[in-house]
């Protein structure tokens, strides 16, 4: 019944080893990966936002500041690009998977902070 839930889940789980997670054009290291993609696991679903036909380059590429982490999967044989775009009160994501696009928000404080501190990292850099 698990499996069959997950198959029409708009915000899927993955396992951290079967991921790259990108961040400003660099892979997260192993240990910050797992960590975030727990983060992201164990996030709140709030809203799914409705994308109208010819709308899906808007939710693709935001006209915003925010740098998003990148995570790049296989669910099924099929890619699955997911855009991860962290604000101060949620997160929002946006997934393309089988040249559909999907686009959501979620609440995960532990999430946002961790996004946080990976920003400030890569600005010391």
């Amino acid at each position: 019944m698990k499996w069959v839930l997950s198959k029409f889940a708009i915000h899927p789980n993955f396992n951290a080893k079967e991921v790259t997670v990108i961040f400003s054009g660099e892979p997260l290291e192993e240990d910050e990966k797992v960590r975030f993609i727990n983060y992201f696991n164990e996030a709140r679903f709030l809203k799914e936002y409705e994308i109208f036909p010819g709308n899906e380059d808007l939710f693709l590429h935001p006209e915003t500041d925010v740098v998003p982490f990148v995570i790049h999967a296989k669910k099924n044989n099929k890619d699955v690009t997911i855009f991860v775009y962290s604000y101060d009160d949620h997160i929002d994501v946006v997934k393309r998977h089988k040249g559909k696009v999907a686009s959501y928000s979620l609440r995960s404080d532990e999430l946002q902070e961790f996004t946080v501190a990976a920003k400030r990292l890569y600005a010391m850099q």
